[in-house]
């Protein structure tokens, strides 16, 4: 596992449940807006955390918290994390994992062998602004194919979309909470600016304020 990063405490990250956050080095989209550029772009990255020292971190404060949460980059880009999974639910951790649903069949053999007990999955865009929001072409059925698969899965579990013009607006939210239909376990955030962003110069472009997407949160057929 490339882990390049970890928040020892987080009371936000798994509803209900104090965590600590593990941060995988890699992705394999390039979304312009994404501010974790050092965990995103290889000529960003920075020296990792050695696996075993992040488990005997794990182990020694069991006693202090319910889960562990598992993000990015993309964790499922990392061939080992099964194994790394193993370990961890071993230790008696809930598990959750963020995913941007490129591996449908990877989040299918973690769902099978009992590795993850919540998932979040973010939804970049409608299908025909996908490209444009993740900044290299990959086929959009992987994207409902995990979709699908979370939904039908009766884990506990969260899409969510990042309001970010002009790669998603109004018309993309609209677009997207039909597509999952009656999937109350939507939310959206405002694009947050940040020095670290993938590509600085999305932060020169007017965004949508926080208070009016969360009025679209609330007039969407889903709510």
């Amino acid at each position: 596992m490339r882990i390049g990063g970890v928040q020892k405490l987080s009371l936000i990250d798994y509803p209900g449940k104090v965590a600590i956050v593990i941060f995988t080095q890699g992705c394999n989209f390039r979304c312009p807006y994404c501010h974790n550029r050092e965990l995103v772009l290889p000529q960003e990255y920075k020296d990792t955390i050695p696996e075993q020292e992040v488990l005997s971190l794990l182990k020694n404060r069991r006693r202090y918290f319910d889960a562990v949460v598992v993000t990015g980059g993309e964790p499922t880009e990392q061939k080992d994390l099964a194994g790394f999974l193993i370990r961890v639910k071993a230790m008696g951790y809930l598990i959750k994992l963020d995913t941007n649903g490129s591996r449908p069949e990877m989040l299918r053999g973690l769902m099978i062998r009992g590795l993850i007990d919540y998932i979040a999955m973010d939804i970049k865009s409608s299908p025909e602004k996908y490209a444009k929001a993740i900044g290299v072409n990959f086929p959009y059925e992987k994207i409902q194919q995990s979709i699908d698969l979370i939904k039908s899965s009766h884990l506990p579990h969260r899409f969510r979309t990042t309001v970010v013009e002009p790669m998603c607006g109004f018309s993309d939210v609209c677009r997207i909470a039909a597509l999952l239909e009656d999937t109350p376990n939507y939310r959206l955030q405002a694009f947050r600016s940040s020095p670290k962003m993938v590509n600085p110069g999305v932060q020169n472009i007017a965004q949508i304020p926080k208070e009016e997407v969360e009025a679209w949160e609330n007039s969407i057929p889903l709510q």
